[in-house]
């Protein structure tokens, strides 16, 4: 058998497949074994009870899928003394998504969740609105990527795994703050900020107007974003964005990634994660693979060196 292994900066998962934060819940325990993933991150949370955004909050479109949740949250005493019991059961590392409105708010909830039996580490959900920048997402810029990633790292010893966004003009200097000011691994990334109108009723499609665009659409995108931080930190890059089968996995870890997430396609077919990891077995023992994270970077690009300095 091959190893599926994969080393996130001294945490060792079983295998790199996990779901994206919102897109898994205890529920999928009927169609797979959670055991079996390499890790299971959680929906991201608030400190404080959301009812999250007006409905409609998805529609499906060609190849992928736009949302605008808003992230509805029950609060951390919730979470706490309900989803983290619940996960405790399994084996596979409990991975704890949050969000917060300002980079202070990201430090105290992380404080909270520091000495909390059964999470492994922390997701910072940094693709969310920063009230102090009017509503400008904290990943957006190397400065407020910074800040937030401060006061994350000043108040946490837990693994810290930093998610960034792909509506940043300058991703490679964004992961480069992360990097900087403490994150253990970045995840690349988010959804693509997008919009749908429905031609019948001239309305927007989403009860909030704009929403985040998912699935195989958008992965492209996040293959060139994630190649590009590959180049230029020296962090673990968990890709996310668009995975459906084993090929895209192992195209994201040509890439650069050391492990992936699985988001939309959860919604299509359930047993998605299930059914790649034992995909991945078979893809390694195929091509000789001893070590699946031997894999990670190994594109061939010599004549495109110089890619990742180029804006397009």
């Amino acid at each position: 058998m091959s190893d599926l292994s994969v080393d996130i900066n001294g945490l060792i998962l079983n295998n790199p497949i996990m779901p994206a934060s919102g897109t898994f819940d205890k529920e999928l325990s009927d169609i797979i074994d959670f055991n079996q993933l390499g890790a299971i991150v959680t929906k991201t949370f608030t400190a404080d009870k959301r009812a999250g955004n007006p409905v409609p909050r998805a529609c499906e479109l060609p190849n992928a899928m736009l949302n605008a949740i808003g992230i509805p949250s029950k609060g951390l005493n919730n979470y706490i003394e309900q989803t983290v019991p619940y996960y405790q059961q399994y084996t596979s590392p409990l991975i704890t998504s949050i969000s917060a409105n300002t980079a202070t708010d990201f430090g105290l909830l992380a404080a909270k969740l520091d000495m909390v039996d059964g999470i492994t580490a922390i997701e910072a959900n940094i693709s969310c609105p920063n009230i102090e920048a009017h509503g400008k997402a904290f990943a957006m810029e190397a400065d407020s990527t910074a800040k937030v990633v401060k006061e994350l790292r000043k108040a946490t010893t837990l693994p810290l795994w930093v998610k960034l966004t792909p509506n940043t003009g300058d991703i490679i200097s964004v992961a480069k703050a992360a990097q900087e000011y403490g994150a253990d691994a970045v995840i690349v990334g988010n959804t693509v900020l997008g919009m749908a109108i429905d031609i019948n009723t001239r309305r927007p499609k989403l009860g909030n107007i704009m929403g985040g665009l998912s699935g195989p659409a958008i992965k492209p995108i996040m293959i060139r974003m994630v190649y590009q931080c590959y180049k230029n930190i020296n962090i673990p890059i968990i890709g996310c964005g668009g995975i459906t089968t084993v090929d895209d996995v192992i195209e994201y870890f040509l890439a650069g990634s050391s492990a992936v997430q699985v988001g939309t396609a959860n919604f299509i077919e359930p047993s998605t994660m299930s059914n790649i990891i034992d995909g991945l077995q078979a893809y390694c023992q195929q091509h000789n693979i001893t070590r699946l994270r031997d894999l990670t970077g190994a594109i061939i690009d010599e004549k495109f060196a110089a890619i990742d300095a180029l804006p397009y």
